[in-house]
């Protein structure tokens, strides 16, 4: 057997933890036994019924200090996985009401809808904390995603309006060339174009987005992002975006995109699911069936009347209605979903997949400028839904 040198000892004792004190023998730092006692609080806790190191018990200061540790001693990304791991094992929850915990806490996502969930539970003196802390972390996912979606978006409807008398900015200079490649001139060693080709000026919407997302427990994060990207369609002239979440009530947050903060506080995560009447309450919201986009964010366990619902979505495609079910726009992996649901969609002609942020701006881009979103998820390595209850390559 391999004999380990003591670098090798002491992240093994790490991994490994207090157990194996006595078997490695090896001495751990000062900083390396206060990350092996985060750790241990953490892993450790009720494992060992003599030991007084496993777990952070009821204790505020413990816990602040617990959530220092952390951050000192792990990057950013592992802070969030122990962050979440801590409230899974040890129900840490509810020390998130005071303020001083939020304050030590790591933002990310999981963490944003944490706090969502708790909201209606918060005292007064954290809430305005836990909106800070929110403000944070959607103020970070903008700055990665907000962008990408603009140019997706813009773009692919940019192209659907042409005229041939635009203005500098609205020419389109590859078709533009392409028209006048006969008028090179080689002494001059470029083109005189007689024809410019442009954009178009565009009315004030080419297209009707609702965002149909399914607020119950499991797709806490998937209403984080959800809130996000329609708050940036709703900055978008020529996308009217509608925002519609939902348990066993459905309730219309369009009036709250102009801040994604207040959209996320005006969810409530938790509850049932009637997906068929949420799917009713955006029919009528619809003018002009052919030009809207309904992206309806589920995992598809209906709590409601099942196959009213997919009479429903039957009706919606009948109608021209280009829908998405996405069964999560998480960062996660594969989510749990209702296969059956799912392969009815699917052979309703309806994509079923999960998304990504990342993906989300193209995918977006890709539905609006009516482009084939089997191609489009095969480009991305991304898996459908099939009529036979899997998911499964295009």
């Amino acid at each position: 057997m391999k004999t380990l040198n003591t670098e090798e000892a002491r992240r093994w004792r790490l991994v490994l933890g207090e157990e194996s004190a006595t078997s490695l023998e090896v001495e751990l730092s000062l900083e390396e036994s206060r990350m092996d006692e985060a750790l241990g609080a953490l892993y450790q806790a009720g494992e060992h019924p003599k030991s007084q190191r496993g777990g952070l018990g009821a204790s505020a200061p413990q816990v602040a200090r617990w959530l220092g540790d952390i951050r000192r001693f792990f990057p950013s990304s592992v802070v969030s996985i122990l962050q979440r791991d801590a409230m899974d094992r040890l129900d840490l929850k509810q020390l998130l009401l005071e303020p001083e915990m939020l304050s030590a806490a790591e933002p990310d996502v999981h963490l944003a809808a944490t706090l969502i969930s708790l909201n209606r539970a918060m005292p007064e003196k954290t809430r305005e904390t836990a909106r800070l802390v929110v403000g944070r972390i959607v103020d970070e996912i903008l700055r990665r995603l907000a962008e990408p979606m603009r140019q997706a978006v813009g773009g692919a409807l940019a192209r659907n309006v042409r005229n041939n008398r635009p203005r500098l900015r609205e020419i389109d200079w590859a078709r533009t060339i392409q028209a006048n490649l006969r008028h090179y001139q080689p002494a001059q060693r470029t083109i005189i174009p007689e024809k410019l080709i442009g954009y178009g000026r565009k009315r004030a919407s080419l297209r009707d987005v609702i965002l149909c997302v399914d607020q119950s427990g499991s797709m806490a994060t998937s209403v984080v992002y959800s809130s996000i990207f329609g708050a940036v369609l709703a900055s978008l002239p020529a996308v009217s975006t509608r925002m519609v979440v939902f348990d066993t009530a459905v309730v219309d947050l369009t009036a709250d995109l102009r801040d994604p903060v207040d959209l996320l506080f005006g969810a409530q995560l938790g509850g049932g699911t009637d997906i068929h009447r949420a799917l009713v309450y955006c029919e009528g919201l619809m003018t002009r069936p052919a030009d809207t986009v309904l992206v309806l964010v589920s995992d598809l366990f209906e709590g409601g009347n099942q196959a009213q619902m997919i009479k429903t979505v039957a009706r919606l495609v009948l109608a021209g209605v280009r829908m998405i079910a996405l069964l999560a726009l998480s960062d996660d992996g594969r989510p749990s979903y209702d296969a059956r649901n799912a392969a009815a969609y699917a052979a309703l002609g309806v994509p079923v997949f999960a998304c990504t942020p990342d993906h989300f701006p193209a995918l977006m881009a890709a539905a609006l400028a009516k482009r084939e979103l089997g191609q489009w998820a095969a480009q991305h390595g991304i898996k459908l839904a099939s009529a036979d209850k899997s998911l499964t390559t295009p």
